[in-house]
């Protein structure tokens, strides 16, 4: 199977779905930052929450998407897109349900596919008008160069934020059958980087684009991601799919 071609999109249809766990203090917060923006609908992929969040996210008008269980973030995000793709959606925006993302940005993804430039847009705090505010010094270093300059040098193709979940994607794309996001292995933070090493190794258009990431104070939730576990599993597709162990 060759690679598909994706001409510009006249007038597509496009849906923002942040994924939240027990996210109660901010996704109300996350849903009014897109009171501004138009032609963009908005869902929530709830994960399982034990606290108020679906009640929230109804409360606000969203469309809700739940899990009975918390799946992992490869999970959500895998049944985020089907949800999307099986409604007719053209282009699925996947941000943060922890309000570390701005929706006033998100144009800035979505419009290179709109154009037919890119099939996924990778949001990058890294680039020249981006901002990634107050983050610990240690998770800079992590986040803007040991997984960038290693999963670069495995894909061939230089990024500057591979572990930023602020991205769009051409749902189409996902029919190409040398993709397969159904693979229990992908369930929990391994799924955002199998994606974008795919489509850059099967020769699919693949660009960044500067954005915000703000990571809240720590008395609201700094972040869910375990130290230890949580970067092994945002690593090892670089490993696994780079020396063939997976494909």
């Amino acid at each position: 199977m060759g690679r598909l071609e994706f001409p510009p999109l006249q007038s597509p249809r496009i849906v923002a779905i942040p994924i939240a766990f027990n996210e109660e203090l901010k996704i109300g917060s996350v849903l009014d930052r897109f009171a501004e923006v138009k032609g963009v609908d908005i869902a929530v992929l709830d994960d399982g929450s034990t606290d108020r969040t679906p009640q929230v996210i109804v409360e606000k008008g969203a469309m809700l998407i739940q899990h009975s269980v918390r799946s992992g973030a490869g999970a959500a995000i895998r049944t985020a897109y089907r949800w999307a793709g099986e409604r007719g959606y053209d282009i699925c925006v996947i941000m943060a349900g922890n309000d570390k993302d701005r929706a006033a940005e998100i144009f800035r993804l979505i419009q290179p596919i709109a154009e037919g430039k890119a099939v996924l847009v990778q949001g990058s705090r890294y680039l020249p008008g981006g901002n990634y505010g107050n983050m610990p010094f240690y998770r800079r270093v992590s986040t803007q160069f040991i997984h960038p300059l290693l999963f670069s040098a495995f894909a061939r193709q230089r990024m500057t934020d591979t572990t930023n979940g602020y991205r769009a994607l051409r749902l189409a794309v996902l029919k190409d059958e040398r993709l397969n996001l159904n693979q229990d292995w992908l369930d929990k933070y391994e799924l955002e980087p199998y994606l974008l090493y795919k489509l850059i190794r099967l020769g699919y258009p693949v660009m960044e684009a500067p954005v915000t990431k703000i990571y809240p104070i720590k008395q609201l939730g700094y972040t869910k991601m375990k130290p230890i576990t949580g970067w092994w599993s945002i690593l090892r597709p670089i490993l696994l799919l780079g020396f063939g162990f997976k494909k």
